[in-house]
Order: structure tokens, then sequence, then C-alpha cells
């Protein structure tokens, strides 16, 4: 029984996370040849301000990418 536990911030519509989680368990049943009722797929999100790469939060970076686009060089 796969169990697959996707991390990503909040913001994607119900429709993107239920197709996201639809391929998900149509790549682990093609892949591992699970069937499709023993796998498992679950979203835990988390805010902006809650994850950090390269000293910056997510939330740091997309405003800094917007403030680029905004005004580019």
């Amino acid at each position: 029984m796969p169990l697959v536990n996707v991390h990503m911030a909040v913001g994607r519509t119900d429709e993107q996370k239920r197709a996201f989680m639809a391929a998900v368990t149509q790549a682990a049943h093609d892949t591992l040849g699970a069937p499709i009722p023993s796998i498992r797929v679950w979203i835990t999100e988390f805010e902006p301000t809650e994850f950090m790469a390269g000293g910056e939060t997510m939330a740091e970076r997309r405003a800094r990418e917007a403030a680029a686009k905004e005004n580019p060089a």
C-alpha cells in the first residue's frame, strides 16, 4: 500500500489538488503496479512564510520576484 504525502504551499484550488492527487495515484499504479484502491495520497499545505530555501522564505522570494517583474533591470 503506497502512502504518498505531498507538501505544498497554500494557494491551489480544490480542483487542482484533486487532479494532482489523481495523477499521483495513477503514477503509483503505473510504476509500482499497486492496485488503485490501495494507494493513499494526501496533501499537507503550509503558508509561504513557513518554508525557507537558501535563507529566504517562499513569501520573500515571491515578493522579490514580483518586484523584479514590475521593475526589470
